[in-house]
């Protein structure tokens, strides 16, 4: 497989780990660009008998991937109906969980919105310890996560914690992130990327046929989140266009959104707007 001409990721494999790192200064922010470059990728990846895991990080310091571009959600039509099928995110964020191989994220900084949905789809995710945050920043702009962080969140941390997390809008530190299981393991730097590296080196080398067939039978302990994913699509069309979401979110933009001083305060800027 060629992967080449994208324009904010990078992509190398090599003994059959393919390393996708998000290069998209100076935030990572999930605009339209990353967006096409992640949709492409998830296709491409799915699809290559020689990748066997997965592993995907970021190349800017302080940042995974806050969240999609406000000022594009800001022009997505209104009062749309509940989706009869997927979006491109929700296709995107489906082909890394149900590819037939290993996804694994790793997550050094902020995490939020729609970065964080990408992740929990991913099958595994390990955080910097002192440098990993999340949030789920969407009910204090008057919306709700678009794309799977109502219906994965609940799967991985149990309904009170997700509660927390989704009503909150406020920022979760990796380690409370680990002991709640929203990451398997919070690491020091010092170990973070060796042991990914270790995992990721053990799953490529092992017969691919049983890695697709045990991911599987895992994942079937998820039921079947389509008309969950479909519902929370629609959910998020109903409230796009009311006034009290454009208003936050036009706030949000004002007071230091999507810029480094009010990305990486985001828990605190949630309650400001």
């Amino acid at each position: 497989m060629n992967y080449e001409g994208y324009s904010v990721i990078r992509v190398t494999v090599d003994e059959g780990v393919a390393r996708v790192v998000v290069d998209n200064p100076p935030i990572n922010l999930f605009d339209v660009t990353l967006y096409a470059d992640m949709v492409r990728v998830s296709h491409e990846l799915a699809s290559d008998v020689e990748v066997r895991c997965v592993v995907l990080s970021s190349a800017v310091s302080g940042f995974f991937i806050p969240h999609f571009d406000v000022s594009v959600i800001l022009q997505m039509p209104h009062d749309m109906p509940v989706p009869k099928r997927y979006h491109d995110f929700n296709v995107m964020c489906e082909n890394f969980r149900m590819m037939p191989k290993a996804t694994i994220a790793v997550i050094e900084g902020r995490s939020g919105g729609g970065g964080n949905e990408l992740a929990l789809a991913c099958d595994m995710r390990f955080a910097l310890r002192g440098g990993a945050v999340f949030n789920q920043p969407e009910v204090a702009l008057g919306i709700v996560p678009g794309s799977g962080g109502t219906v994965r969140l609940p799967r991985l941390i149990g309904r009170n914690r997700a509660m927390e997390v989704i009503l909150g809008s406020d920022d979760i530190d990796a380690d409370t992130a680990a002991e709640w299981g929203m990451v398997n393991r919070s690491l020091d730097a010092d170990r973070l990327w060796p042991f990914v590296d270790r995992l990721a080196a053990r799953i490529a080398k092992f017969p691919p046929d049983a890695v697709a067939a045990a991911k599987a039978a895992v994942l079937r302990a998820d039921g079947n989140l389509e008309p969950d994913l479909l519902t929370e699509s629609g959910e998020f069309n109903r409230l796009l266009g009311r006034p009290r979401a454009q208003t936050a979110m036009r706030n949000f933009m004002a007071n230091g959104g999507q810029t480094v001083a009010g990305e990486t305060r985001l828990g605190d800027l949630a309650a400001e707007i």
